[in-house]
């Protein structure tokens, strides 16, 4: 009885580290790397570029600090807001928009 009890404990282990497995590879690993896309967005982003908030409001970057970004929307030149980096979901590089 005790090498039944103890197989079926090793079995319930093995299962339980590919569950783990899966699970990693399923949904902490893509969002690792969403992350780091993100990132790298947000560190190649410069002043001119087009961006989209994650509010979805369409603007170009006029002036950059390291947390924040001044965006100004629409054709009003008056219409200024600093916002968060985290705030941006697209960017698009000057050059590309005006091709």
């Amino acid at each position: 009885m005790d090498a039944q009890t103890g197989a079926s404990l090793g079995m319930l282990i093995i299962w339980m580290v590919i569950i783990f497995g899966m699970m990693y590879f399923l949904t902490i690993r893509p969002q690792k790397k969403e992350q780091k896309r993100l990132q790298a967005m947000l560190n190649s982003m410069e002043v001119g570029d087009s961006i989209v908030t994650t509010s979805g409001f369409y603007g170009v970057v006029i002036d950059m600090t390291d947390e924040d970004v001044i965006v100004e929307f629409g054709n009003n030149k008056n219409c200024r807001i600093p916002m968060r980096k985290q705030a941006i979901a697209e960017v698009e590089k000057a050059e590309q928009a005006s091709a």
